[in-house]
């Protein structure tokens, strides 16, 4: 067997990670056991595993191991680090209502902040397009490693980006939307007529002539209609947050809410209403009138509450590197240690619907591992290994060595 006891670089389809205290993300204490990987998936956790002639053995004695951290929401990849406004590729701006648009076909896998978040232990992201749009389309979970976003994507089309608030009546005020009223209104129209297009469809069955001619944006509503995927919505202010809901319950759709900065003002009511709860980015001034209420004491008190709740980013607003950073502020403000962990690993891939992938320790997900010399939630914990599929990414530049 092959010792790595510094960098080692794995290449072979069999990992033997040894020695490490594991952090699952399922279970509250930490344990001692190994990690079998093999073609990329963990194999087994356990003493005494069973390994090939081949395998590549990492001693991980006197550190931790984690899952890698898990992004729910953010724009990694379409508002790219260091390109200024002409490699922003994550809102159309020439129409408030854009349920057509792909996020995939936007992300840019060479952008610098893949390399940076993969190195800080960000294995797994959700990546779409932004809030200037009533409608903006739709989101695609992707690793952070990668030369095409083909090849990186764990789950494509995974949620449909609405967004209510300040943002799209800012952008259209002077076109189409200057009021809550207004954004809501559209966003009912959509689901109005995508119900009756669909209906039409069904209807006609194989039966072309009585098809109703193809409409890309109501064929991208669809799967909505059909709750294959969850609106994704935007909101940051108690009205905005009802309201989103209010239309769910409407129109019988799935919904996560995104962002909720003023979730620790209605916790009972969010705690009642079982809908996955992305909260962030909390990091920075209040630049306008619907965040002067953030605080880092939002995911703990929803937490506490019963709530899913995931701690994000949005990247880049908060760099997508310091998401571990973002959990231990909220610790920091009274949030459950292990409730933090959850909120970066598991949790984001259940509101995104890939945690039978990522998100956790456990047999049959993909090997994504994130190995420290201390706590992640303290500045001074330096990453020491990251794994992403079972090979290695390795330095602060985080380049996937071609093994």
């Amino acid at each position: 067997m092959m010792l790595c006891t510094k960098r080692c670089y794995a290449s072979k389809n069999s990992l033997l990670i040894q020695n490490g205290l594991i952090h699952d993300a399922v279970r509250r204490e930490p344990f001692r056991a190994d990690i079998l990987v093999e073609n990329g998936k963990i194999r087994a956790i356990g003493e005494g595993l069973e390994t090939k002639e081949e395998t590549v053995l990492v001693d991980a004695e006197g550190l931790q191991i984690y899952p890698g951290f898990v992004e729910a929401h953010g724009h990694i990849g379409l508002d790219g680090y260091g390109i200024g406004y002409e490699g922003k590729d994550y809102n159309e701006m020439n129409d408030i209502i854009s349920p057509q648009m792909r996020g995939i076909d936007g992300v840019k896998p060479f952008d610098p902040a893949f390399a940076k978040a993969a190195a800080a232990g960000v294995t797994c992201v959700c990546t779409g397009p932004g809030s200037a749009n009533v409608l903006g389309g739709t989101f695609t979970t992707i690793k952070t490693v990668g030369r095409r976003v083909d090849d990186m994507v764990v789950r494509d089309n995974v949620a449909m980006k609405c967004a209510f608030g300040e943002n799209p009546k800012r952008v259209y005020r002077d076109k189409k939307d200057s009021s809550r009223m207004t954004t809501a209104a559209l966003l009912r129209e959509m689901l109005y007529k995508a119900g009756e297009y669909l209906e039409k469809k069904e209807a006609a069955g194989d039966d072309l002539s009585k098809r109703p001619a193809f409409d890309i944006k109501l064929e991208a509503m669809i799967p909505v209609l059909k709750k294959e995927i969850p609106l994704k919505a935007h909101a940051h202010a108690t009205e905005d947050i009802f309201t989103a809901l209010r239309i769910a319950r409407e129109f019988d759709v799935r919904i996560t809410l995104e962002h909720v900065t003023e979730g620790h003002l209605i916790v009972e009511e969010l705690a009642g209403e079982n809908v996955p709860l992305a909260v962030g980015p909390t990091f920075g001034s209040a630049t306008k009138f619907e965040l002067r209420n953030k605080s880092w004491i939002t995911p703990g008190v929803l937490a506490a509450a019963g709530c899913q709740v995931s701690i994000i980013t949005d990247s880049p607003v908060i760099p997508q590197e310091y998401l571990p950073l973002c959990a231990a502020l909220a610790v920091q403000a009274g949030m459950d240690p292990f409730a933090a962990l959850q909120a970066i690993t598991i949790n984001p891939a259940r509101h995104v619907g890939i945690e039978d992938r990522v998100g956790s320790l456990e047999v049959g997900k993909d090997a994504d591992i994130v190995i420290t010399d201390g706590c992640p939630f303290e500045v001074s914990t330096r990453v020491k290994y990251v794994f992403i599929d079972g090979k290695e990414v390795t330095g602060r530049e985080g380049n996937e060595r071609e093994k």
